[in-house]
């Protein structure tokens, strides 16, 4: 059997699949799976993940529709089954898995925006369980598709090579990172697409929770985020103004793991990094305003959810719309009213 799995949306979405693709080669030993993605991030993890024959790399966005069409039909016919990672809720992605042709095409049935997004174009469907984890919906998925029962959960996947962790070593010791250290990592970013910049944490309140932990508790802060985040993360440290604390820059997305490691606890939006920071057990601290928590709190890893729990929330959906609010007192008040108070209770539930 020969399965491409379409994981074109980021990083977290990708990883949140790598519990499925564990259990398709323990339940297929000898199929052909491969992955076409389309960050690059996403390419650099699966890479590593042996469980994978292939990983192909094709930015959709930025070629065009002449040159997305001739990369699609070079491929069309390949394969027997494709799957569409969830949440992958747009027109855009079930087209190219209808045009690759496969006889089955797997994909969810949103509770929303599923028509207008050409759901139907995918023909081995789950219907989409608002009260489950990504990663339940994306084994329940992998499920159908092999017509096997898939009650195992397995972990996040990334693995790291030796080079990876040497250089996260050196990287620790230039910022004088002790083995009894108590090291908190930071990420005040996520997406920005869509406006999904709305779901941060003010970072007024990460430097206000950074110079608690650094007087209350004698931690180490590292701060983390990508390169387009840069400035976000040099602005929290130089509000905090301490020598505890350190701006996390590697080369690529595998040494941020590597350092992430270390850390004793990380306290996150809800972002890509979250995920990452659940693949290497860390306990963590998300912070979530207007997503759904069931969907993507810290897998199999000891974590607290900060959220206000508000009878608005959560409303943001897996659609193409950008994220808006509809509140007329407060926009967003679903992150803008969480306290760093509360962040902080989190903490000592954590170390208790």
């Amino acid at each position: 059997m020969k399965i491409l799995i379409l994981a074109l949306s980021g990083i977290g979405d990708a990883l949140m699949f790598t519990p499925a693709i564990t259990l398709l080669r323990k339940h297929l030993p000898g199929a052909r799976i491969d992955a076409l993605v389309m960050f690059k991030g996403v390419k650099e993890m699966y890479d590593r993940n042996e469980n994978l024959n292939n990983v192909y790399h094709f930015d959709f966005m930025k070629e065009g529709a002449v040159s997305s069409l001739r990369y699609i039909f070079s491929i069309r016919h390949n394969y027997d089954a494709s799957i569409n990672v969830y949440p992958s809720n747009r027109k855009e992605y079930n087209i190219i898995s209808f045009l690759i042709g496969a006889k089955q095409r797997a994909g969810a049935g949103y509770l929303r925006k599923d028509r207008i997004n050409l759901g139907m174009l995918n023909n081995v469907r789950i219907t989409e369980d608002d009260s489950a984890h990504n990663v339940e919906t994306n084994i329940r998925l992998t499920g159908k598709l092999i017509n096997k029962e898939l009650n195992e959960k397995p972990d996040l996947y990334f693995p790291l090579s030796d080079d990876d962790e040497l250089t996260a070593q050196k990287l620790l010791a230039s910022y004088k990172i002790r083995d009894d250290d108590f090291v908190v990592g930071f990420h005040p970013g996520c997406a920005t697409l869509k406006n999904h910049f709305k779901r941060r944490w003010e970072p007024e309140k990460f430097a206000e929770l950074g110079r608690r932990l650094i007087n209350e508790q004698n931690a180490k802060i590292l701060m983390f985020g990508g390169p387009e985040e840069k400035e976000l993360k040099e602005n929290i440290a130089g509000q905090i103004n301490h020598s505890s604390v350190a701006v996390i820059n590697t080369a690529n997305l595998a040494q941020t793991t590597a350092v992430i490691k270390r850390c004793d606890l990380f306290i996150t939006n809800d972002s890509s990094l979250m995920h990452i920071a659940s693949a290497m057990k860390r306990k963590v601290i998300a912070i979530i305003g207007p997503t759904n928590p069931h969907y993507i709190h810290p897998w199999n890893t000891e974590h607290e959810i900060v959220t206000l729990n508000l009878d608005c929330a959560p409303c943001f959906i897996y659609s193409p719309r950008p994220l808006i609010c509809f509140r007329d007192d407060i926009k967003f008040k679903c992150i803008k009213e969480l306290s760093v108070e509360m962040v902080m209770q989190a903490v000592d539930r954590l170390k208790s």
